[in-house]
């Protein structure tokens, strides 16, 4: 599974939208968006420890060991990685976040400093 890097993180234009751009976790204002992209990294992660985890387990009574099981397991491991995910996880959301809000900082100091370097016309 790939992730596309889809995170314009920053906040669109004018003081409402940045006013919906953030939110609440545990006690303190957060990108909302950069908040979501770090808990969907992690429920990826999350994903993909947990089909391992199952990996050699048919399962008993009727709805065991059959074709299909494997597909249902794949939808069951992957709402299991959300839910964990959303409910604090394994902790890895804050670190991702701190990580992407860093790369946001740096690359928007790099265009500031390009743009102020570069002649007007």
């Amino acid at each position: 599974m790939t992730i596309a890097p889809n995170f314009a993180i920053g906040p669109t234009s004018g003081a409402a939208a940045s006013a919906s751009a953030t939110k609440l976790v545990g006690g303190q204002k957060v990108n909302a968006k950069a908040w979501s992209t770090a808990q969907d990294f992690e429920s990826v992660f999350l994903n993909s420890m947990f089909q391992n985890m199952f990996t050699g387990i048919d399962g008993e009574g009727p709805f065991g060991g059959g074709g299909g099981t494997g597909i249902w397991r794949s939808f069951l491991t992957q709402e299991y990685a959300k839910s964990f995910a959303k409910t604090g996880g394994i902790g890895l959301t804050p670190h991702i976040y701190q990580s992407l809000m860093a790369h946001q900082e740096a690359s928007t100091k790099a265009i500031q400093a390009s743009s102020s370097t570069t002649p007007s016309p």
